[in-house]
């Protein structure tokens, strides 16, 4: 199976300019997060710019992942930031596990008597949910491919990810539904679950063009590069100087 569903001559910039992401900033975006891109999952939230019934400009946070057609044409799907977390319908134990991160066995938000796998998306507050038969299938080739026991998988349907060797390296296995399978697999140990996806987030993300900016809630902005302030082109000069091996963090 290939690694990347996408390659970068496809992905459709004339919709994401329509939005305000030009090709230069996602192209920016450091290389693990435009991997996921090509693999079909879902960006960070990146900020985005749209005009309402009224001709105004509207500031907005989304994910986005692309989708090909029946027809071979590639789209975009687009994940909105919401301004609340509706889990009414969750108990408060459940609430708490969900602002959490974790993946909880419980039911879909609109139905009580579907039984699903649930986690919130804390870039968006969105409540994602799949069926339990269709993660279900998953996991049995999982505990078949890395000969896991009920406990383990027992573990993983709890939202908690595990520890397994194999071919002498350490990986870290759980659920997370950002993923297309809901499963997802890190290289290390598990005890850098929570943070894996965003390490490769510094501070300051310097690409070709411009530099993506994490702020201390996590938000991404974008400084294109003849706009860089001299805070900027210091951290820019520190960054040359630390890859160039001169001095040490």
């Amino acid at each position: 199976m290939a690694l990347f569903e996408f390659t970068e001559d496809e992905v459709p910039y004339a919709i994401l300019g329509e939005y305000g992401l030009t090709r230069e900033m996602v192209e920016d975006l450091p290389e693990n997060p435009y991997q996921y891109i090509l693999r079909g999952l879902l960006s960070p939230a990146l900020p985005i710019t749209v005009r309402d019934d009224r001709g105004n400009t509207v500031k907005a946070r989304t994910r986005f992942r692309l989708v090909r057609g029946d027809d071979g044409t590639v789209d975009v799907l687009f994940y909105p930031r919401l301004m609340h977390c509706d889990l009414e319908s969750y108990s408060s134990k459940e609430q708490d596990l969900l602002r959490r991160g974790r993946v909880i066995l419980s039911h879909a938000p609109d139905d009580k008597a579907s039984k699903c796998f649930v986690q919130v998306d804390p870039d968006t507050n969105q409540v994602m949910y799949i069926p339990t038969p269709v993660i279900g299938r998953n996991l049995l080739n999982l505990m078949d491919h890395f000969k896991l026991d009920k406990e383990d998988i027992e573990r993983i349907q709890q939202g908690l990810p595990i520890p397994v060797t194999e071919n002498d390296e350490t990986l870290s296995i759980g659920l997370d539904l950002t993923e297309k399978t809901g499963i997802r697999i890190e290289r290390g140990s598990f005890f850098k679950w929570d943070v894996e996806r965003g390490a490769h987030m510094k501070p300051f993300n310097f690409g070709l063009y411009g530099c993506w900016i994490k702020d201390a809630r996590g938000d991404l902005s974008y400084v294109p590069e003849e706009e860089y302030t001299e805070e900027i082109l210091a951290q820019q000069g520190d960054a040359a100087r630390y890859n160039a091996g001169t001095i040490k963090r």
